[in-house]
């Protein structure tokens, strides 16, 4: 397996898909490729508010009971 070059279908830059995000991707059971440069999947990201929402991870009501 080889890096490929890869094209962002927000801002159109070229980027490397290497060969170990490929095996990740694989490993992972991704069906397909990345299709935005790491800049832009990041700013997505924030956008979406990242992982848990920036709302922590008690995962329930009232927090820790001591």
């Amino acid at each position: 397996m080889a890096d490929k070059t890869l094209s962002c279908k927000d801002c159109g830059a070229d980027f490397i898909f290497s060969e170990g995000e490929q095996t990740f991707y694989k490993e992972k059971g991704f069906q397909n490729e990345p299709q935005r440069c790491p800049t832009c999947r990041k700013a997505k990201k924030s956008q979406r508010g990242g992982f848990g929402n920036g709302r922590g991870n008690s995962g329930g009501y009232g927090g820790n009971r001591y």
